[in-house]
């Protein structure tokens, strides 16, 4: 029921920015955590960073003063900035959305939804 579409990913230098995009659609009344997670090369999935509804944020500590998340609510989008990018920033990252209240008087938070992941390659 509800779709994730990600952009912003490509090729970038180290040490240079970038910046991700991700819009929810659906029967969407709010989204309780909407944020990034990564897989790297032959590694396993893991998390970037993530922001409540009411604004609080975690990240990874691999990226932590590197990256700034944000959320738009009225547009149901989530947002990732990452600046002084690394070669180990290289992964095909995937948005994620947990608990969505769809406005039927109860919040699922057993169902995750992923978008279908862009790459990011930090490469000279």
């Amino acid at each position: 029921q509800v779709q994730l579409v990600e952009s912003g990913g490509g090729l970038v230098q180290p040490g240079g920015s970038l910046r991700l995009s991700c819009a929810a659609s659906g029967n969407i009344a709010s989204i309780a955590e909407m944020g990034w997670y990564r897989q790297p090369p032959g590694k396993q999935r893991e998390l970037v960073a993530i922001m409540t509804r009411d604004g609080s944020t975690k990240y990874a500590e691999s990226v932590e003063g590197r990256c700034t998340v944000s959320r738009d609510d009225a547009k149901n989008t989530v947002n990732l900035l990452m600046s002084s990018l690394k070669p180990e920033d290289t992964a095909v990252y995937y948005c994620n959305a947990e608990g969505v209240d769809y406005g039927l008087g109860y919040v699922d938070f057993g169902t995750h939804y992923w978008g279908q992941g862009i790459q990011i390659t930090v490469s000279s």
